[in-house]
């Protein structure tokens, strides 16, 4: 992928994942490896094969395909996992309030992990091995405890699941937050970082690019959602109806999630309000 960087393909492909889990392996030897992905023996004993003097698993995130790998590479190999918190670390006081009163999501995650060292946004890590520091960038949205690992001399990012070229990023709430998601979209764009290395697909040559593209989708899709609401209040369920017809059936309830985080955002911001208590299929209406 770059000097001293190797990614190896986990063989979990599905329509969530699309051709599988990136684990990239970093050093030459390879000192540090970033999201170990989902417990597939096979792939793991390749990342350990590879990897015989690992001293670091770095998980940008704790969903079943990125982070149970660390654990047993932990036991194998001794190697330290760094994270920015178990899951749900970072969560909003809004999200944690959503998620008392059942409005879903939890799609994928891995309660289980653990960190053995939890990283702040800004942590440098030093492993000394010629592709310079390790920065570590608390990105939230895709999910409260998302980092991104940027290697500052080289401006190669590893964007996990917050940037990706194959799609664009699922915000399921409460765990995921779409204000926060643009607001990590934001700030990436003040970086002039010239490779972005994603959880899944391929490399992304034009960071900036693809940022702006995904931050004009999002208020693009917010928008029709504004209007739709406009001309007749809705559901979630039925919004996706209507702007989703161009989108395969099987993917509408993760569309739906989508959905539920931008209404959600835009009540928070004043624009819309669910009629009665928040749920998944609550009313919405505009302000």
């Amino acid at each position: 992928m770059a000097p001293r960087i190797q990614r190896l393909l986990a063989p979990n492909a599905s329509p969530m994942t699309y051709q599988g889990t990136n684990t990239y392996l970093v050093g030459d030897p390879v000192r540090f490896v970033i999201d170990p992905g989902p417990l597939i023996e096979s792939h793991l004993r390749e990342i350990e094969r590879r990897a015989p003097s690992l001293q670091a698993v770095l998980v940008t995130h704790s969903h079943l395909d990125h982070s149970p790998g660390a654990a047993w590479l932990k036991e194998q190999c001794g190697a330290t996992i760094m994270a920015f918190g178990a899951h749900g670390a970072g969560m909003s006081p809004a999200m944690r309030a959503l998620a008392e009163h059942g409005v879903g999501g939890g799609e994928g995650a891995d309660t289980d992990f653990a960190p053995d060292e939890e990283l702040s946004d800004g942590d440098i890590l030093s492993f000394g091995i010629g592709v310079g520091d390790v920065r570590a960038l608390h990105t939230p949205g895709h999910l409260s405890n998302h980092l991104c690992f940027a290697l500052e001399q080289s401006g190669i990012v590893f964007s996990g699941d917050h940037v990706m070229g194959w799609a664009s990023s699922l915000v399921s709430p409460p765990d995921g937050d779409m204000g926060a998601f643009m607001k990590s979209i934001e700030r990436l764009q003040e970086r002039e970082d010239r490779l972005y290395l994603p959880g899944h697909g391929d490399p992304i040559p034009d960071p900036q690019a693809r940022l702006k593209e995904l931050y004009a989708h999002r208020r693009s899709r917010e928008a029709q959602i504004l209007e739709a609401l406009r001309a007749e209040p809705a559901t979630p369920t039925a919004l996706v109806r209507r702007l989703y017809q161009d989108v395969p059936a099987a993917l509408h309830p993760m569309a739906e999630r989508n959905v539920l985080a931008h209404l959600i955002d835009l009540s928070e911001r004043g624009l819309t309000r669910p009629r009665g208590t928040l749920t998944p299929q609550s009313i919405f209406v505009p302000v």
